[in-house]
């Protein structure tokens, strides 16, 4: 039996869900894209390989496995990519609420129901259909949950628009007791511009601190919202380019303890000098796909 606990982003990791990049497929077709720099990489021909994918992966979980954390994998499920566990639940305190993703997704979940086997069922959630929902824009932050958005009446026509307004709706009623504060999100097909989800552009980490990027944020008094909640001198603001690269996209496995990517010189510098341990693994192909450390991740017990 698992007694699922996640009230924030940066408490002690115990269990957790990682992605797998094993039997992933060949490379898509342009047409088969779900987010803007998977389909730059497509087109440039430096879409990365299997083999890369698997040994970045296996490179993440030592690094759990260091810190006594229990990893449960997918089953592999042929010619399919479930790199990232992220998008297809998430849990908040003892629920679990599995994401009304892309149609073509959906066998990702059936591939975790070994782990949601062992979840009391009154505790996993399905959401209604117009509920559309993934864990990337969804951070619990012990009395608040940000979620990242997009409510404009061309929701319809981007294809990187994942959450949206009934999501926001459905979790206010689900956890009446509290804050929800939602987030409107820059869609672009510039993989450059595109905040595909909130953990793109922002995550809060430990020591009250949080990465931020102000141009992944439609409307500046949100973006604002946030600058002040943390306090300025809080936030290693993170620059287009570095957005473009998913530096916030790290993942904390204690409150001073984060795994990033080894090449994101300027931010694991900074978080050096705030404290914290910073684990310097290789993700930079993972990356590609407009995902990180955070997306291949579905944390369900944290201390």
């Amino acid at each position: 039996m698992l007694i699922l606990n996640v009230k924030d982003e940066t408490a002690r990791l115990k269990e957790v869900v990682l992605g797998t990049a094993k039997s992933c497929g060949p490379t898509p077709k342009p047409e088969e894209t779900y987010d803007p720099k998977s389909l730059e990489h497509i087109l440039a021909g430096t879409y990365p390989v299997e083999e890369d994918m698997v040994t970045e992966m296996e490179g993440f979980a030592e690094v759990l496995e260091k810190y006594n954390v229990t990893i449960y994998r997918p089953e592999v499920i042929e010619n399919c990519n479930q790199i990232f566990s992220r998008d297809i639940a998430f849990a908040i305190e003892d629920k679990l609420i599995l994401a009304n993703i892309l149609p073509d997704r959906e066998k990702e979940i059936d591939a975790i129901l070994h782990v949601l086997d062992k979840i009391p069922e009154k505790n996993i959630i399905r959401p209604p259909e117009d509920v559309h929902v993934e864990g990337g824009d969804v951070m619990p932050w012990n009395d608040y949950i940000f979620i990242g958005t997009y409510t404009a009446d061309d929701y319809p026509e981007h294809i990187t628009a994942r959450t949206n307004k009934a999501a926001v709706d459905f979790i206010t009623k689900l956890f009446p007791e509290k804050i929800i504060k939602s987030f409107e999100l820059r869609k672009s097909k510039n993989a450059r511009e595109n905040a595909l989800h909130l953990d793109c552009c922002f995550q809060p980490i430990g020591q009250g601190k949080a990465i931020l990027h102000k141009n992944g944020f439609l409307v500046e008094e949100e973006y604002q919202w946030l600058v002040n909640f943390f306090g300025p001198e809080n936030i290693f603001e993170i620059t287009a380019d570095e957005m473009y690269q998913m530096f916030s996209n790290v993942f904390s496995i204690s409150p001073e303890v984060i795994v990033s990517e080894k090449s994101f010189l300027r931010l694991n510098t900074w978080l050096k000098e705030q404290g914290f341990t910073v684990e310097e693994i290789a993700y930079s192909q993972i990356a590609k796909q407009e995902g990180l450390l955070r997306c291949s991740t579905l944390p369900l017990i944290r201390e």
